[in-house]
């Protein structure tokens, strides 16, 4: 994922943030905070046909430190979105296979997200990565004035 991407990126990440089943965020950051926010070595972006065009972002994916703390330096808290136009097709499988083969190649023994229990796809999508639900952390955030609670996490089997 490089500067060059930013707009794309952003507009995927707005159109899973309006649907209201993906984050609790109610506006894409601008790109110098996005930036900032997630780990250079482990964001990857999709790129091939949509709309005619070519070379275009069909998806992307990121990871953020959860926490300063030593103990927690092989723990990171991930994102992946995909156009809506290009979903179904692979492409966040591909992405999280990328972010599981990065983390993994730099000691990162857990990744984690929250993930609302309603996002069905995004919940058996990261099954098929591997991940788990290992419990629901309830009533974590509100979002849109309700209450919801995130679920999922993938420890690796490679980094003991």
């Amino acid at each position: 994922m490089r500067d060059e991407h930013a707009d794309q990126v952003l507009a995927i990440y707005q159109w899973g943030i309006d649907e209201g089943q993906a984050t609790f965020e109610t506006t894409a950051p601008a790109w110098p905070q996005f930036d900032a926010a997630r780990l250079p070595g482990h964001r990857q972006v999709a790129l091939g046909p949509l709309d005619g065009a070519s070379g275009r972002v069909l998806g992307w994916i990121a990871a953020s430190a959860v926490s300063a703390r030593s103990a927690y330096a092989g723990v990171v808290e991930h994102s992946v979105y995909v156009h809506p136009a290009a979903r179904r097709r692979g492409g966040g499988l591909a992405l999280l296979r990328a972010l599981i083969a990065s983390t993994e190649a730099a000691g990162v023994w857990t990744i984690q997200s929250g993930i609302f229990p309603e996002n069905t796809a995004s919940l058996a999508l990261h099954t098929r990565a591997g991940f788990r639900t290992i419990g629901v952390r309830e009533r974590i955030g509100r979002h849109h004035g309700s209450w919801r609670d995130v679920v999922v996490e993938r420890r690796s089997p490679v980094i003991t």
